[in-house]
């Protein structure tokens, strides 16, 4: 896959002028707003994990298609890692009004496709889908919000890249930052401590987020309950952690993301960039 001729001088917003990014949208309308989390990764990983999978997913993909990103937000709903120091969490309902907002600011300068690239597998989900589902609906109809994350956007490819079931702190995202940022991980500190799931969660919860999973149900615990049933932080077995995996994994999940922007860019569809009926009676009339 080449990369694209770039319209502005950096793929982050951050690093552009607004005259840059006016620029920009006079040719593309889709920027991607990469979201992590800052929490405790076990012995071997560092605290802003998640965080630095979604920039680097986001930065890889904005190289090769041409668009633009925006500066990524640290913070994620990780109350339940609090137990562990350096976590830093804010609550779901400040997730949603803050992500909500960054949205509309972007809607409101014409950004018309926005994907959300949540780094924080799973728990950000809530709070994002919400934020975009109510802006979508009751004020930006015109604009198609996507929202990413590598524990759909890898589930095909994952089983057969790692080695062992894979959970937080596991062998398959610390190698992606392992790969990314090497620098990053304490691979003198990987280790097999893992979550006994049968025993913690009474067969309800799985315990491989890329495996089967039972018939179950969601479970709530606090960060004090699980610094008490993982001390180390860790879910699962860290110890088959390597580049090779991380550069799979990546690869993966960056070829999928490319996929998204190309659709978005030629989509012509009901969804984004239509009022109500008008994708209808557009179909009609070129009929």
């Amino acid at each position: 896959m080449t990369a694209s001729t770039p319209l502005t001088p950096s793929v982050w917003m951050q690093d552009c002028t607004w005259e840059e990014v006016a620029s920009y949208l006079e040719h593309e309308r889709i920027v991607i707003v990469p979201i992590g989390a800052t929490e405790q990764h076990g012995p071997a990983g560092c605290l802003g994990v998640d965080s630095y999978v979604a920039i680097t997913l986001a930065e890889d993909v904005a190289q090769r298609t041409g668009i633009l990103c925006t500066p990524p937000i640290w913070f994620g709903d990780s109350s339940h890692h609090a137990g562990f120091p350096g976590t830093i969490s804010v609550r779901t309902e400040t997730m949603t009004h803050f992500v909500g907002d960054v949205c509309r600011s972007l809607a409101k300068q014409g950004f018309t496709r926005i994907v959300l690239l949540n780094g924080h597998k799973g728990s950000n989900l809530p709070s994002l889908i919400s934020a975009v589902r109510g802006v979508h609906e009751e004020e930006y109809p015109g604009v198609m919000f996507a929202v990413a994350d590598p524990l759909h956007l890898a589930k095909s490819a994952a089983p057969s890249i790692k080695e062992t079931n894979e959970h937080h702190a596991g062998e398959l995202e610390l190698s992606h930052i392992l790969h990314r940022y090497p620098g990053l991980i304490r691979v003198d500190r990987l280790t097999n401590a893992s979550v006994d799931f049968d025993e913690v969660f009474g067969g309800f919860v799985g315990n491989d987020l890329f495996g089967p999973a039972p018939d179950g149900v969601d479970i709530m615990w606090s960060g004090a309950e699980q610094r008490a049933f993982t001390p180390t932080g860790s879910f699962s077995s860290s110890l088959g952690t390597t580049d090779a995996k991380g550069k799979a994994y990546h690869d993966h999940i960056v070829a999928r993301l490319c996929d998204l922007v190309t659709w978005m860019r030629g989509y012509d569809g009901p969804i984004g960039g239509h009022g109500p009926g008008e994708a209808a009676e557009k179909r009609r009339a070129t009929n």
